[in-house]
C-alpha cells in the first residue's frame, strides 16, 4: 500500500466511541460511530446484538446520552455543525423523534442530566446567560438556575430529586464550584475550596435512593476523587500514592470505583473498594484509554489505543467488546518520550518520526488545543499522515496542558500564549541539536488553541518557523470575544483576568494580529463558517493585515465548525497540509 493510500485509509477506517449503557438496563447502550463516513449515533441491543443507526445529520452528531431506564436516546442537534441547537429524543427501539424540551428556545449545550423518573435537566447558553432547566414529559420546563457566569448540569440523582451544577459564579469559570439543588432550585449545599482550586462534579451513585455524589477535587495539587453526601455533608477523598491526574467512575453497585489514571501520555486503571479503602492495579495494554465503565459483572470495558495501534473496544476479561466494523487502520510507528529543561520546569515531548532514515527530517510541531488539554500516546491519523510522508512529528506538553498537575495547568498567568511558546521554543532546540530536525525545516502547526499558538509564534518567534498551517485559530482575541459562544467568552474572562474592556492590554499582547507585520513564513488557516468557537471575522481581519503586508498566506474555509465529525472533510483538510508543507518546506 502506498503512502498516501496508507494514511487516507487510516482516516477511512471505522471507529466508534464506547458503548454507553442504561444504568437500570445495563444490555441497552448507545454509542456513536464513523461507520457511514460520518460520526452518529447508533443504538446496540446486547440481548439480541441488534444495532441500529439513531441520527443522520449532514455534518454529524456529537452529543449523546441514554436515560438510566433505557427507554429514551437523546442527542443534540445544531444548525450547520454550529453547535448552536436543541435536544431531541427517541425510544430505545426507533420509532418518531421529538423534542426533548418543546419549549425552549436554541443554545449553546452545556450538558443534559437524566433521573430515572423520566426528568431531566437541560443547560443552554444564550444571549450572556446561562441557563438549566427541569423538563418533565408533557409539562412546561422550568427554569432551575440562571446566571451571567458560566454554569453546566453534572448529573441529576436516579429520583430526581438532586441535580449537581457546575458554575464559575465566584468568578473564575477554571476553577468552578460545586452546588446541588432540589427541583425547586433551593440550594442543598455547595462545596467551594477557594481561588485556584475546582471542585467538579461527576455523577450520582448508580443505586436508588443514594445520594452520594463522584467529584474532583484539586486539594493537593492534582485532581482527585471525592465522595460527597450533599444532604449530610460528609466527605470523602481518594488518595493515590501514584504520580498523575485522576478522574473516576462508579461501579454499578456503589461499592467501589475505577480510577482512571493518567500519567505521561499514558492511562492506568484501579479499582478503588469503598468499604476496605483497597486499591486494586487492573491490567491494560501500554497506551492511552480515552474512556472506561465497569459493567455489572464486575468487569470493566474501555477504548484503548497506542501511537502504533488502532482503537478498539476491549475488556478487562481479555475479549473485545464490539468491532467497529470494516478493514482495520494500517498501524503506525511507536512514540518517543523527551524530556526538555525548561523556563517552568521540565517539558514533556513526544516524538514521531519515520522508520526509514536517520534524520534530521523535516519537522512538524503539532500543537494541541486547549490549553486544557495535553497530547498522549493514542493513535492519531494525522500524526500517522505527517509521519507517512517523510515528516518527523514533535508534539508538547507545554505548561497550561492538563495530565501533570494543577500548577503545569494553570501556569499561563499574564502572559498568556507567550508562556507556552517558551516551552515549545525550548523542545524546538533540542530536537535540532539531537539531529532528529532539520533546523531549516521545522514547521508549526495547530488546532484551534494550538492554531492561535500556530499564528502567535509565526508573529513572536518569525527565526524559528519555516512555515505555519493553523486550523480554526484564535487571530484576535478582542474580536473573538465580540463574536464566540457565551461559554468561550467565560473562559477568556478566566483566562486573561477580565473582558477585553477590562483587561485590553492583555487581550493585545495575547493575540497574534499584534505581530502580524513580523510575520515571514508562508501561512496556511483553515477555518469553519459557522465556527463560534474561533468565528470567522476576526480571522479575515488577521488575514486582512496579512495582506496589507503583501504576505503570502493561504486560507481554506468548510461549512461547519465540526469538519472532523465528517471524514471526507478531514482527508480533504489533511491532502490540503500535505501539500502546502511540501512546497514550503521543499520536501
Amino acid at each position: 500500500m502506498k503512502a498516501e493510500e496508507r494514511w487516507q485509509a487510516r482516516f477511512r477506517a471505522s471507529r466508534m466511541t464506547l458503548p454507553n449503557w442504561a444504568r437500570q438496563a445495563p444490555n441497552r447502550s448507545i454509542y456513536r460511530s464513523n461507520a457511514t463516513g460520518t460520526w452518529e449515533v447508533y443504538a446496540w441491543d446486547r440481548a439480541t446484538g441488534a444495532t441500529r443507526q439513531v441520527t443522520e445529520r449532514p455534518k454529524g452528531t456529537a452529543h449523546a446520552t441514554i436515560d438510566p431506564t433505557g427507554q429514551w436516546i437523546y442527542w443534540f442537534a445544531d444548525t450547520e455543525g454550529d453547535e448552536f441547537g436543541v435536544w431531541w429524543r427517541q425510544p430505545f427501539g426507533g420509532g418518531t423523534s421529538e423534542l426533548a424540551a418543546p419549549d425552549l428556545a436554541p443554545g449553546q449545550p452545556g450538558g443534559i442530566a437524566l433521573s430515572a423518573t423520566g426528568q431531566a435537566a437541560i443547560s443552554l447558553a444564550s444571549e450572556g446567560s446561562f441557563r438549566i432547566h427541569l423538563v418533565r414529559p408533557g409539562e412546561p420546563s422550568r427554569l432551575l438556575y440562571e446566571h451571567p457566569d458560566a454554569a453546566w448540569v453534572a448529573d441529576m440523582s436516579l429520583d430526581g430529586q438532586l441535580i449537581a451544577i457546575n458554575h464559575g459564579e465566584y468568578g473564575d469559570f477554571r476553577h468552578p464550584a460545586l452546588r446541588v439543588v432540589r427541583q425547586s432550585g433551593d440550594t442543598v449545599r455547595e462545596l467551594y475550596d477557594g481561588p485556584g482550586k475546582g471542585v467538579l462534579g461527576l455523577r450520582f451513585a448508580p443505586v436508588p435512593g443514594d445520594r452520594r455524589l463522584l467529584a474532583l477535587h484539586e486539594r493537593r495539587e492534582r485532581q482527585e476523587p471525592l465522595v460527597w453526601d450533599p444532604v449530610t455533608g460528609e466527605q470523602r477523598e481518594i488518595w493515590l500514592r501514584d504520580s498523575g491526574d485522576l478522574t473516576a467512575e462508579w461501579y454499578h453497585d456503589g461499592r467501589g470505583l475505577l480510577i482512571l489514571r493518567d500519567n505521561r501520555a499514558r492511562t492506568h486503571l484501579h479499582r478503588y473498594d469503598l468499604g476496605g479503602g483497597g486499591l486494586t492495579l487492573i491490567e491494560t495494554p501500554h497506551g492511552v484509554i480515552e474512556e472506561a465503565a465497569p459493567r455489572p459483572a464486575g468487569h470493566v470495558e474501555y477504548s484503548w489505543s497506542s501511537a502504533s495501534r488502532p482503537p478498539v473496544i476491549k475488556s478487562s476479561n481479555g475479549q473485545v467488546v464490539i468491532n467497529a466494523g470494516g478493514p482495520p487502520a494500517p498501524p503506525s510507528v511507536p512514540v518517543e518520550d523527551l524530556d526538555v529543561p525548561g523556563p517552568g520546569g521540565r517539558i514533556h515531548a513526544l516524538i514521531s518520526r519515520p522508520e526509514h532514515g536517520g534524520g534530521p527530517f523535516p519537522t512538524v510541531f503539532m500543537l494541541h488545543g486547549g490549553p486544557t488539554a495535553h497530547d498522549h500516546d493514542a493513535f492519531s491519523p494525522e500524526v500517522a499522515a505527517w509521519v507517512d510522508a517523510g515528516f518527523a512529528v514533535v508534539r508538547v506538553n507545554y505548561r497550561g496542558s492538563t495530565g501533570y498537575g494543577s500548577a503545569w495547568r494553570d501556569a499561563l498567568r499574564g502572559d498568556v500564549g507567550h508562556i507556552e511558546l517558551q516551552d515549545v521554543a525550548a523542545v524546538r532546540r533540542t530536537v535540532v541539536e539531537r539531529g532528529i530536525a532539520d533546523p531549516e525545516r521545522v514547521m508549526l502547526t495547530g488546532t484551534a488553541w494550538g492554531g492561535y499558538l500556530t499564528l502567535l509564534g509565526l508573529g513572536t518567534q518569525p527565526d524559528l518557523w519555516a512555515a505555519g498551517i493553523a486550523a480554526v485559530p484564535i487571530a484576535c482575541h478582542q474580536t473573538s470575544y465580540e463574536d464566540e459562544a457565551e461559554s468561550l467568552r467565560a473562559y477568556h474572562r478566566a483566562l486573561l483576568g477580565g473582558s477585553p474592556d477590562e483587561q485590553p492590554e492583555r487581550y493585545a499582547a495575547s493575540s497574534p494580529i499584534t505581530y502580524v507585520d513580523r510575520v515571514r513564513a508562508p501561512v496556511l488557516i483553515l477555518a469553519g463558517e459557522n465556527d463560534t468557537r474561533c468565528p470567522l471575522r476576526q480571522i479575515e481581519k488577521y488575514v486582512g493585515r496579512l495582506a496589507a503586508h503583501g504576505h503570502p498566506y493561504e486560507v481554506y474555509t468548510y461549512d461547519a465548525i465540526r469538519g472532523s465529525l465528517v471524514v471526507a472533510e478531514r482527508i480533504a483538510q489533511m491532502s490540503l497540509q500535505l501539500e502546502f508543507a511540501r512546497k514550503h518546506l521543499r520536501h
